[in-house]
């Protein structure tokens, strides 16, 4: 018997041995979402399972859930989520009730139900998994499998987190699965226990899901609903965990450095109060938690950067289109410090034949131990083979001739700040390279189009600003000079997304958009301790709003010195250019700092105190005499919103002199690469996302906000014209 239906996004098919797959296959999209078909066409199969059963108890022996796209199911609708006001609270309860009743049902049919994982099964997709009785996956390790809802600023809503703290146990579900919301390769999910079988290709899965029918056909019950069943580790509780319990949010706290963030809270909260009840209080506790997340800011902000933007931006948004994709093959990185050895690593890993050219082979050679020492980690902790690692190696050359560069289509300059240099290293390997090589400067703030003057091609010419370290950071800042062409920049950030980087573009300007904005932010850190704010309450600021690291810890690493290299440049510019320079009130700490022989880590003195081996200790005790604490402090979250404004603002005039021209870009570009809180959506999503204390949100409460701080801190928080008025307009920056 078999019966399809073009308008359902479930394929009921029922084979000879009675065994019935439910095939996912929504016609209306190339991915399976949670959207109302799927929940429409999920309901009728279940009815239908339980009808035909009803009449026939002979008629079924089991079920396996399978899907017919690439993907096995991409999860929630996210769309519907974005757009959820506080007005649609009840409805988006019973929303997640109403998914999650015909997922219990699916569960608890009285014949084994097994899921047929053929590709990744994030969020949703795989609450879909932990609702069937047996998960079996394809040992493929391009599969991602797990629940990252809270990096999204959500909880798993769909039975996740009952399932998880059920399946694994508080401790392990919250810690390794839920709070992080990491995603597990096959074998990996398999030796966590979120899987029970693998098989080695698609073809292979759903003889094996009805193999398993055949041979477990009273396997109808998951662990939670069998009789004696006990909580992995115990409930709240057992004695051994309930002394553990308080350990958790001041775990959160450590995690998150103080930061609030809602999704990981409410996550907690759901896990050990649903593990403290039946399954079914359980679950409500969890759409409860989940609804409030939905209706409220953070995780709009959160999707619009971590799955809009991204996935924009990832299928080529920032691209010149009409231009055929293109693949490097052979790459010269000149000069082999830190930065070239970190790209000729990622270059190489991406299987490029590499070159890295140094003044000599003795120096090239200790670029090269940087990939090596990157293996031997890799290789101990089981990650890497040995012949992996020999391949790749055997793809980074060292050397110290110009003429081994020869056939390259592909040059990234990673030298020292200094315009002659960086021209004279391009002349030197001209000669040798392919005539049409891509030509690339790997800096943070010299202006692209100066440097364009210094090669024979530059339409050919562009910058990429790498993030340090190279191999960890994700960010790869594409800056276009004015004579760079749409099909070098294509060609740009074809090799971003080959060396499986994520790409921004922005157009030419000192310090392009990242270095320019975090300028901002660092500046106005030593602004708060130049006014007399206590130190530790600059530093926690700077945390609890969400940022990585502390404002004087993150300049003790940026360098006063460099710091005030790139002020001076910036002044000589302006004069140049016959505008004006107004120096910011951080200034006179980075002087002070640098007269008193404290510029930062690199000399093992700074804000903060280092032992000889380059050790961070505590705050310098003799800041309060250099910067006298205030009688009167300011509030903690005028600390926060002086730092988060000072970068969103700087965005701003960045969209307004044409430097940034995709919000996504922005976005994406102030998270990944200069640490702008996660949860505010990035810097242009904080601005358009911003909620006010009155309850506006838009950019009207943004500009409000601004302007107090401006009456408080002084005009350099006072909205531009450009903004006021796209604010007053009811616009946005532009996707």
């Amino acid at each position: 018997m078999s019966t399809t239906t073009t308008e359902s996004a479930v394929r009921y098919e029922r084979d000879a041995d009675g065994i019935v797959t439910l095939t996912l296959d929504d016609p209306t999209a190339s991915a399976n979402t949670m959207n109302e078909l799927y929940k429409s066409s999920m309901a009728e199969a279940i009815d239908r399972l339980y009808a035909e059963l009803e009449a026939d108890p002979e008629s079924i022996t089991g079920v396996v859930v399978a899907s017919a796209k690439k993907t096995f199911f991409a999860g929630g609708n996210l769309k519907s989520m974005v757009t959820a006001t506080k007005d649609d609270a009840q409805n988006v309860f019973e929303m997640a009730e109403g998914i999650k009743a015909d997922l219990r049902r699916l569960e608890t049919f009285p014949r084994p139900v097994v899921a047929a994982i053929n590709g990744a099964a994030l969020g949703g997709g795989f609450e879909i998994c932990l609702a069937c009785n047996h998960r079996i996956a394809v040992d493929d390790p391009k599969i991602a499998l797990g629940l990252p809802e809270a990096t999204l600023g959500l909880l798993p809503g769909g039975g996740g987190v009952t399932r998880i703290v059920r399946l694994l146990g508080l401790q392990s579900g919250l810690m390794e699965v839920l709070l992080t919301g990491a995603q597990f390769k096959p074998a990996a999910a398999k030796e966590k226990g979120l899987i029970d079988e693998l098989v080695a290709s698609r073809e292979d899965l759903l003889p094996a899901a009805k193999a398993w029918i055949a041979a477990n056909p009273e396997a109808s019950q998951n662990p939670w609903d069998a009789k004696g069943y006990k909580m992995p580790g115990g409930t709240p509780k057992s004695p051994a965990l309930a002394g553990f319990l308080p350990a958790f949010p001041a775990l959160l706290r450590k995690q998150t450095k103080g930061a609030v963030y809602p999704a990981t809270r409410a996550i907690l909260s759901a896990a050990v109060e649903g593990a403290q009840v039946d399954f079914d209080t359980a679950s409500r506790i969890e759409s409860r938690y989940l609804t409030n997340l939905v209706i409220n800011q953070g995780a709009k902000n959160m999707i619009q950067a971590f799955f809009f933007d991204l996935q924009a931006i990832k299928s080529g948004s920032l691209r010149p289109q009409g231009i055929e994709p293109w693949k490097a093959t052979k790459v010269g990185v000149l000069g082999a410090g830190m930065m070239g050895a970190g790209i000729a690593y990622v270059c190489a890993r991406a299987g490029m034949q590499v070159v890295l050219k140094d003044v000599s082979a003795e120096n090239a050679a200790k670029g090269k131990a940087y990939s090596e020492k990157i293996n031997a980690k890799a290789v101990g902790r089981g990650k890497l083979t040995e012949e992996k690692s020999q391949e790749l190696l055997d793809r980074i050359l060292p050397t110290g001739d110009a003429s081994d560069l020869a056939g390259c289509d592909l040059v990234i300059e990673a030298v020292f700040e200094d315009p002659e240099l960086k021209a004279k290293v391009f002349a030197e390997v001209a000669p040798y390279v392919n005539d049409d090589a891509l030509l690339c400067s790997n800096t943070s703030t010299l202006p692209i189009s100066e440097l364009a003057t210094g090669v024979d091609r530059p339409a050919d010419f562009i910058g990429l600003h790498f993030f340090s370290p190279v191999d960890k950071m994700p960010l790869v800042e594409i800056i276009r000079g004015k004579e760079t062409s749409d099909v070098a920049l294509a060609k740009a950030y074809d090799v971003v997304q080959q060396i499986r980087k994520t790409p921004i573009v922005v157009n030419d300007s000192r310090g392009f958009y990242t270095s320019r904005v975090i300028g901002f932010m660092v500046n106005e850190g030593m602004a708060m301790l130049a006014e007399g704010v206590q130190p530790w309450t600059i530093e926690r600021a700077t945390t609890q709003a969400g940022y990585p690291a502390p404002v004087l810890q993150l300049s003790d690493e940026l360098n006063l010195e460099l710091m005030s290299k790139i002020a001076a440049a910036t002044k000589a510019a302006a004069e140049r250019d016959g505008s004006t320079y107004d120096a910011h009130p951080g200034t006179v700490v980075v002087d002070r700092m640098i007269e008193a022989g404290r510029p930062g880590r690199l000399r093992g003195k700074g804000f903060y105190d280092y032992d000889e081996s380059g050790k961070r200790g505590s705050i310098w005790s003799g800041l309060a005499e250099l910067f006298p604490v205030a009688e009167e402090q300011p509030s903690i979250q005028d600390c926060k919103d002086r730092m988060l404004f000072a970068e969103a603002l700087e965005t701003a005039k960045c969209f307004e002199e044409g430097v940034i021209t995709s919000a996504a870009a922005a976005n994406i570009g102030s998270i990944m690469g200069i640490g702008f809180p996660p949860m505010t959506g990035g810097a242009a999503q904080f601005m358009t996302g911003y909620e006010g204390a009155d309850g506006e949100i838009g950019l009207a409460a943004f500009v409000a906000r601004a302007d107090e701080l401006a009456e408080k801190y002084g005009d350099r928080f006072r909205p531009t014209a450009y903004l006021r008025e796209l604010a007053a307009s009811g616009g946005s920056f532009p996707a």
